[in-house]
C-alpha cells in the first residue's frame, strides 16, 4: 500500500500512472526480500489472482481520486490522466526464449546480477538459488525498457527491496536502443538518460517490526480478505509513536491539519483522536465514505460504550452490511421472534444452550441487550417500544464481554 499511496500522489500530479500486473512474471516469482524460493502456481490459480489484483487496482485508484477530491483544494479529477493497468504478458507472449536471450541476455553482465543483494543473500543459505528466480531481474528489466519505449515510462517505482531490479531497468536502457522513438511530446535527451528509478522504504513501526505477510500483519485491499472495519481497527490500534508518521504516509490530509490532531492527541491521549482520525481516512481511501460507515457500526456494536446510544445513529443497512460475511450476525422472519422473552431469543441465537443459561447470565448481569444489561429474563423486546434499533430491524446481544450475535429481523414479503 505504501507504492500504491506513491503512485497515487504522481496520479494527483497529473502523471500518467502505470500499475504493472505481472501475469508473466508471476509464473517465477521474484527472489528479493525471501530466503526461499517461492511456490509455482498453477495456471487457473495464477489467473483469478491477476483478475482480483487488477480489479484491487482499478478500485484503488478510483476511490483514492474520489477521496482526494475532498481533501485536495481545486483538484479536478476529470483533469487527470486515467490510470493505465497493464500486464506483462502482453509483451512476452510474442518473444522467444532465443529471442530473448539474444536481445535481452546479450546486455546482461553476471557480475552485476550476482551483486545484487536478493541474490547475495539467496547464495548465502542452503537452499540457494534456481535460474529461473536469478534470471527474474532480467524480466522485469526488460519491463521497464518496453513501458519506457512503448508507453513513455520514465520512472520506476517500488519498495526499497526493488532497487537492484530497477537498476537492472535502468541499465538495460542504456544499453538496448528502442526499435521506435519514445512517445513523448518532446525529447531533448538521449535514449537512456532520462529513465529514473525510485524506492520507498518498507514500512516498519517505530519498534522496527515489519509489515507484510511474512510478518503476519498484512492488510489486504480485497474487503473480502480484510474487511472495512479490520482496516479500522488495523489503524485505529496504531502505537503513539507511528500515529504522526502513518498520517503523513496514508492520508491526503494538510500538515497543517496533522499537526493540530496530533497536538490534540498529546493533550488527551486517552481519547485517540490522532488514531481515530488515521483509521477513518484510510479506510476511507481503500472503501469509500460507505466502508467508513460500516466500520464504526460495527466498531459501535462490538465496542461501544453500554451507556452510549451510538447505535441509533445507523441504519438497518449499515448494520448488514457491515457484518454482511460476519457468521455473528443472524437473519431470522420477525414472525419467528415477535412475543419471545430474552432467554428464549438467546437460545435462539446459540448465545445460550438453555433458557436457565441465560437466567443465570441476567441475575450475574452478564447479558446485554444493545449494550445495555438485561435484568429480567423474561423480558420480551418490542420494535414498537424501540428495543430494536436500525430502524426496528436490529437487535444486538451480548452475553459475557465478547460474545456478541446481531439479531436481523426479516420481514416476510
Amino acid at each position: 500500500m505504501v507504492t500504491l499511496m506513491g503512485l497515487l500522489h504522481f496520479h494527483l500530479a497529473g502523471h500518467q500512472a502505470i500499475p504493472l500486473v505481472g501475469n508473466a512474471t508471476g509464473t517465477i516469482g521474484d527472489p528479493s526480500g525471501r530466503s526461499t524460493e517461492r511456490v509455482a502456481l498453477d495456471q487457473d490459480v495464477l489467473a483469478r489472482n491477476v483478475a482480483g489484483i487488477e480489479a484491487q487496482l482499478e478500485r484503488f485508484f478510483a476511490r483514492g481520486t474520489e477521496y482526494a477530491s475532498t481533501r485536495i483544494a481545486d483538484l479536478d479529477p476529470s483533469t487527470l490522466q486515467p490510470v493505465r493497468v497493464l500486464h506483462n504478458a502482453d509483451w512476452y507472449r510474442g518473444i522467444g526464449v532465443l529471442e530473448f536471450l539474444g536481445t535481452v541476455g546479450r546486455h546482461a553482465r553476471i557480475g552485476a546480477m550476482l551483486a545484487r543483494d536478493s541474490v547475495k543473500s539467496r547464495l548465502q543459505t542452503p537452499q540457494g538459488i534456481s535460474f529461473t528466480e536469478f534470471s527474474y531481474q532480467l524480466l522485469q528489466a526488460y519491463d521497464f525498457w518496453y513501458l519506457y519505449h512503448h508507453h513513455g515510462c520514465r520512472i520506476q517505482l517500488g519498495g526499497s527491496d526493488q532497487w537492484g531490479n530497477i537498476i537492472a531497468g535502468t541499465d538495460l536502457i542504456h544499453r538496448l536502443p528502442g526499435a521506435q522513438p519514445l512517445p513523448m511530446a518532446s525529447r531533448s535527451l538521449d535514449d537512456g538518460d532520462g529513465a529514473f528509478g525510485l524506492t520507498i522504504p518498507l514500512l516498519t513501526t517505530a519498534s522496527g517490526e515489519k509489515f507484510g505477510k511474512s510478518a503476519g500483519n498484512a492488510i489486504w485491499l480485497d474487503e473480502t480478505r480484510t474487511s472495512p472495519f479490520d482496516i479500522y481497527q488495523f489503524f485505529v490500534k496504531t502505537a503513539d509513536s507511528d500515529v504522526e508518521r502513518f498520517l503523513k504516509m496514508f492520508t491526503l490530509l494538510p500538515l497543517s491539519r496533522i499537526a493540530r490532531v496530533v497536538e490534540e492527541h498529546r493533550d488527551a491521549p486517552e481519547n485517540f483522536a490522532a488514531q481515530k482520525l488515521l483509521a477513518a481516512e484510510t479506510t476511507e481511501l481503500i472503501h469509500g465514505k460507505e466502508g467508513v460507515q460500516q466500520a464504526l457500526c460495527a466498531t459501535e456494536v462490538l465496542f461501544g460504550s453500554r451507556k452510549s446510544l451510538g447505535l441509533q445513529q445507523f441504519t438497518g443497512h449499515d448494520f448488514a452490511s457491515a457484518f454482511i460475511r460476519d457468521p455473528r450476525m443472524v437473519s431470522l422472519d420477525r414472525s419467528a421472534v415477535v412475543g419471545k422473552s430474552i432467554d428464549e431469543i438467546a437460545v435462539l441465537l446459540d448465545s445460550c444452550r438453555s433458557k436457565s443459561e441465560a437466567a443465570r447470565l441476567v441475575r450475574g448481569g452478564g447479558l446485554y441487550w444493545n449494550n445495555r444489561p438485561v435484568t429480567d429474563s423474561k423480558w420480551v423486546p418490542e420494535a414498537e417500544r424501540g428495543d430494536f434499533v436500525g430502524g426496528g430491524t436490529i437487535g444486538i446481544l451480548r452475553t459475557g464481554k465478547t460474545n456478541c450475535r446481531l439479531l436481523r429481523l426479516l420481514d416476510a414479503e
